[in-house]
């Protein structure tokens, strides 16, 4: 019923969903969705953006100001948890994006586009606490804006970077450790999958751009794939 900013499917069944205005789950049977909480309700210049489940199944989504440019600091990052009770984790976002684990669960990367960032927290698993911001990249903005990623199973980071044509892998310590240039100038996420979880599927956008463009990059917004030659990581799903 609203734009989807994310998803993360269930262990029961169906998907978790950010909307707009907050978390919904959604019944593949019938189709039906059923709000559970907006704790972003309060405020129409909003919506939800990307997110994902950490590895005890709470599902983390964020907002961001969608009220034109330039983005205001509106948005937060919410945790969701399998009682199905929302906490705010942070403050003062942009745009929300990307965010994943480490490998040993004692890390958080967190996106924030418009802030040109990829920042690092530390995590408590059991918990689910965060502390300890430290920024893993500053993205300059000639490069693009850093978007959505996930992590290897090797601990590095990938980020894509809309406008900017490529993805970037960092190392836990925030050296690049490489660039994969790409035939799209706005790459807007990426997701290991495939039966081993080597193969790599970037997702790309024709937003905001103008015919001349489209006919300069024609296969902006497909779906790519290539092999990076280390293997991903499964994705949790939510348990509530």
């Amino acid at each position: 019923p609203d734009l989807i900013g994310s998803f993360a499917l269930r262990e029961e069944g169906g998907a978790i969903l950010a909307l707009r205005r907050g978390f919904h789950a959604l019944d593949f049977a019938t189709g039906e969705t059923r709000a559970i909480v907006e704790p972003e309700a309060a405020h129409p210049e909003n919506r939800f953006n990307d997110g994902k489940c950490d590895r005890r199944g709470r599902f983390w989504a964020g907002s961001m100001h969608f009220a034109g440019l330039p983005r205001k600091p509106l948005g937060s990052l919410y945790r969701l948890d399998p009682d199905l009770s929302a906490r705010k984790m942070e403050t003062g976002i942009r745009t929300s994006n990307g965010i994943g684990w480490s490998p040993d669960d004692r890390t958080l990367y967190y996106t924030d586009t418009r802030a040109q960032c990829v920042w690092a927290y530390d995590f408590d698993l059991a918990s689910g606490e965060i502390r300890s911001r430290r920024t893993l990249a500053d993205v300059p903005e000639a490069t693009g804006y850093p978007d959505g990623l996930t992590v290897d199973a090797e601990g590095f980071v990938w980020s894509v970077n809309w406008g900017g044509a490529r993805i970037v892998r960092y190392a836990p310590d925030g050296r690049i450790e490489r660039t994969v240039m790409l035939p799209v100038t706005k790459p807007t996420s990426c997701s290991f999958g495939g039966a081993d979880l080597r193969t790599l599927y970037v997702t790309s956008a024709r937003d905001g751009l103008d015919a001349a463009q489209r006919a300069k990059e024609p296969l902006a917004g497909a779906i790519f794939a290539f092999e990076p030659g280390v293997a991903g990581l499964p994705e949790p799903r939510f348990a509530g």
